[in-house]
């Protein structure tokens, strides 16, 4: 199982998916790093703008922004080394999950599991 995960769209705000997936994976016991360009913190966790931004890799990345956004977070994704990209429903881009496919990324979409199954990422 994958231990180190990023969620790209983690929000401070309580009432938004971006905050139940970071939540659930940290109560999970998973290493979990909060991407948000315009927030500086989410519950004592220091937000990064984005995955070049983390101290670490992370192995699987969550996405829950905008699909006009999705391409940037996947390139960054793939450049940055993650083996796993978990795109919520809404936020899917067959142009990035095919890139991330061509690179050798397992990319899981159409589902909203929290956490992710360890058989699924």
């Amino acid at each position: 199982m994958l231990q180190t995960y990023a969620v790209a769209g983690a929000s401070a705000r309580t009432h938004k998916y971006g905050y139940k997936v970071f939540k659930a994976l940290l109560a999970a016991d998973r290493k979990t790093y909060p991407l948000n360009p315009i927030t500086e913190e989410i519950d004592g966790n220091k937000a990064y703008p984005k995955i070049a931004d983390l101290p670490v890799v992370p192995e699987s990345l969550s996405i829950i922004m905008p699909p006009e956004v999705t391409r940037q977070v996947v390139a960054d994704a793939i450049a940055a080394g993650v083996k796993c990209i978990w795109m919520q429903p809404g936020v899917e881009d067959e142009q990035a999950s095919e890139f991330s496919r061509e690179a050798g990324i397992n990319v899981i979409s159409h589902t909203r599991s929290l956490p992710p199954r360890s058989e699924q990422c």
